[in-house]
Order: C-alpha cells, then sequence, then structure tokens
C-alpha cells in the first residue's frame, strides 16, 4: 500500500496487482497454517450471514448513521470513496469482489483470530491452540476490530465479538474465514444491488 501511493497508481491499476500480491503470498507463506476444511460448513454460513444482517439491519431499519457517535473527527463519516467510473468498470467491480469475498477473510482471520488473539495469550503463538478462549485476548480483538471499521465501528464490534465467538466455538480457522467470506460476499452483492457504495470503504 505505501509503493501504491508512492507510485500514485489509479485505484483500478493497482487493486488487482494488490489482490495478486495478497494470493501469492497467502499460497506460500500461510498454506502450513490453514486447514482449509470447515468442520461446520452449513452454520458458518449462517453465522456469516448473520453478522450480515447486523451490519446492514440497524441503518436500514433506524436510519441512525449520522448521529454523532458515527459521524465525527475520531471514527470519520460513512461516505463512498470509490469514484463514480469505476462504479461503472466491470472488471474492476469483480476484481474488488473477488477480493472483498475471497482474498480479505484469509488474511483478516489468519491476523485477527489466527495471530493476535493467540499472541496476545502468549507471545510465543503457535503453542496456544486457536480459539483458546482468554477473555482480555477475546474483548481486545474486538475493540481492535471495531475500530479498524471507523464508521461502523458499532457494527464492526459486533462482527468481531461473533467471529471471535465462533473461532472459540470451532476452533477452526476455516470455520471463521468461511463466515467471513459469505458475511463479505453478502455486502459486495448488497452494494453492487442497491448503490450503497460507503459500504465498500
Amino acid at each position: 500500500m505505501g509503493v501504491e501511493r508512492a507510485m500514485s497508481l489509479p485505484v483500478q491499476v493497482f487493486y488487482p496487482i494488490r489482490i495478486a500480491i495478497v494470493v501469492l503470498l497467502l499460497i506460500f507463506l500461510s498454506r502450513p497454517y490453514i486447514r482449509l476444511r470447515p468442520s461446520f460448513p452449513i452454520a458458518s454460513t449462517l453465522v456469516g450471514c448473520a453478522v450480515f444482517a447486523i451490519w446492514i439491519g440497524p441503518d436500514l431499519l433506524f436510519g441512525y448513521r449520522n448521529s454523532f457517535l458515527f459521524h465525527n473527527a475520531i471514527v470519520g463519516t460513512a461516505q463512498a470513496t470509490l469514484a463514480p467510473e469505476l462504479r461503472q468498470n466491470a472488471r474492476f467491480l469483480v476484481t474488488r469482489v473477488v477480493g472483498c469475498a475471497l482474498v480479505v477473510p484469509v488474511f483478516e482471520e489468519l491476523f485477527w483470530r489466527g495471530w493476535l488473539m493467540r499472541w496476545l495469550v502468549k507471545p510465543s503463538f503457535l503453542n496456544v491452540p486457536f480459539g483458546f478462549y482468554q477473555a482480555s485476548a477475546f474483548w481486545i480483538v474486538a475493540a481492535l476490530f471495531a475500530a479498524e471499521h471507523g464508521t461502523y465501528w458499532e457494527v464492526g464490534l459486533a462482527a468481531g465479538v461473533a467471529y471471535n465467538w465462533w473461532a472459540v466455538r470451532t476452533r477452526n480457522l476455516a470455520d471463521c474465514i468461511l463466515a467471513h467470506a459469505v458475511t463479505n460476499a453478502a455486502l459486495s452483492a448488497y452494494v453492487l444491488a442497491s448503490g450503497r457504495w460507503e459500504y465498500w470503504f
């Protein structure tokens, strides 16, 4: 991302490059740590759908996103950042959906649940079983996951709690990846169908 900024490449050029680099890194560096078969594929899919419903439901029902809690100098503002011309660029949109639905869930779950939630228990994190529950690690990761999502911090917190809980419940990274992928795929489909581009921040 630093190289992207330094080179000032247009997003339709650097986004596919970013996805390709991340995919290659995941293939060559993370395969020993990823169990590819979910233990509970149906339940993981339902968890992903539930998080998607939590993500868009409250704002659709109550329209509170303009409240000062979600619209301030600290968390920012819910607004579309994708240029209008890119919203009509089919090649870019396909790349963006693939990135959101297939790539982001893998590296985010590797980071948040696969590494950080275990590292907070013990720096030699590979000695901590995946899904090991420690309250402080659970809630720190949930809070940081919320902070990462800016103005969507409250649904980010709910999602972080849900994915953390699913990690503890399944003790399988693949189930968390699947749940996260379903959420992101559903959110991408919703963005494309509704034109609510602010959800793709």
